[in-house]
């Protein structure tokens, strides 16, 4: 079983990531601001202007720390890796499914009966704890026709068909998602889903963690030896992870959309923490930017009982199950892929 390791975060632009000793300092405006020993990171996110030494990135190879740069709003840019030790068995027969329409097709059934199921279990946890009649009717209204949409699934469909039920599903979602946002309403709404750039503080947040967890996914399957970029649903386009794109569908729901309807709501983040761009872009400044990564991280912490295994385990270990799981199924240990199914 995999560690729950942290991930250190870096937000400030013009920060020095250096090796000392078997440690990962971090030196702002020519002083030494934190030390973290290399022993307890998995990963390390850079956002913006940072920079880090060739020693760090080396010493962060050898050990399987991942070291990722991002733009300031979270878009993926690199990421520096060691040797993949991963068993080339596994990718091999990754790859022969990823060419088989009808393999494919499963296994995006698979993500996507698990995307489904979770975004029913956020409208009807919204719709219990709703004050409105109206809105708890639409919302149930959308669960059932998300159920609907998931009974299509229970039976082997073509590719193509399981794309057109997750689209049509998700807009379904999206289009009573302002109903779950009950707190600050006048500046934070959700009309429609933007992205490069978010137009929208509702949008910029969800932008932000879905990079951020699209990060831990990638990871996930680097770490269990699988290729990232090599997708079931989402199918080969340069540069893009698209087994990471698959993987991350079911958890966006749990570990994405709620914390950030979350923290409108709890009003952890303020309307002020957000500027607008001439070009219309909505982005966050760093303290919200702290106060998401600080949330997304204790999120992590938090225990849960995995679904399929029956164990208590870290929030922040789903990732890695799931793609141990998926590797399981493509040796032939399991008889299908068990999507996370939150409850």
């Amino acid at each position: 079983m995999k560690r729950h390791l942290n991930t250190l975060f870096v937000t400030t632009e013009g920060a020095y990531l250096f090796k000392q000793g078997e440690a990962v300092a971090v030196r702002i405006e020519g002083k030494n601001r934190l030390r973290v020993p290399l022993i307890n990171l998995d990963s390390i996110v850079c956002f913006g202007r940072v920079a880090c030494s060739p020693p760090l990135l080396g010493a962060c190879g050898q050990r399987g720390i991942s070291v990722s740069f991002l733009t300031p709003q979270g878009r993926f840019l690199a990421s520096v890796r060691g040797f993949t030790s991963g068993n080339v068995l596994l990718r091999r027969q990754q790859y022969r499914l990823a060419d088989d329409p009808d393999s494919s097709a499963e296994i995006a059934r698979a993500c996507v009966i698990g995307k489904l199921a979770n975004y029913r279990t956020v409208l009807r946890r919204a719709a219990r704890e709703h004050q409105q009649a109206e809105a708890v009717a639409r919302l149930s209204r959308a669960a059932e026709s998300i159920d609907f949409s998931l009974r299509q699934l229970a039976r082997p469909i073509p590719l193509d068909v399981v794309r057109g039920i997750e689209g049509e599903a998700s807009a379904q979602y999206f289009a009573v998602f302002d109903l779950m946002i009950v707190a600050q309403k006048d500046s934070f709404f959700f009309r429609q889903r933007t992205r490069r750039p978010p137009l929208d503080r509702m949008n910029c947040l969800l932008s932000f963690l879905y990079s951020i967890l699209a990060h831990d996914v990638r990871s996930a399957c680097e770490a269990t030896g699988l290729d990232p970029a090599v997708g079931f649903l989402h199918r080969d386009r340069p540069g893009r992870p698209g087994l990471a794109l698959d993987l991350m569908e079911e958890l966006r729901p749990v570990l994405a959309d709620r914390l950030a309807l979350a923290l409108v709501n709890r009003q952890q983040v303020r309307p002020d923490g957000f500027r607008s761009e001439p070009t219309g872009a909505v982005l966050m400044d760093d303290q919200t930017r702290r106060t998401l990564l600080t949330a997304y991280q204790k999120r992590k912490q938090e225990t849960i009982t995995h679904p399929f295994l029956g164990e208590r385990v870290t929030v922040g270990l789903i990732p890695h199950l799931q793609a141990r799981l998926l590797a399981r199924y493509l040796r032939g240990d399991l008889d299908a892929y068990p999507s996370f199914l939150w409850k």
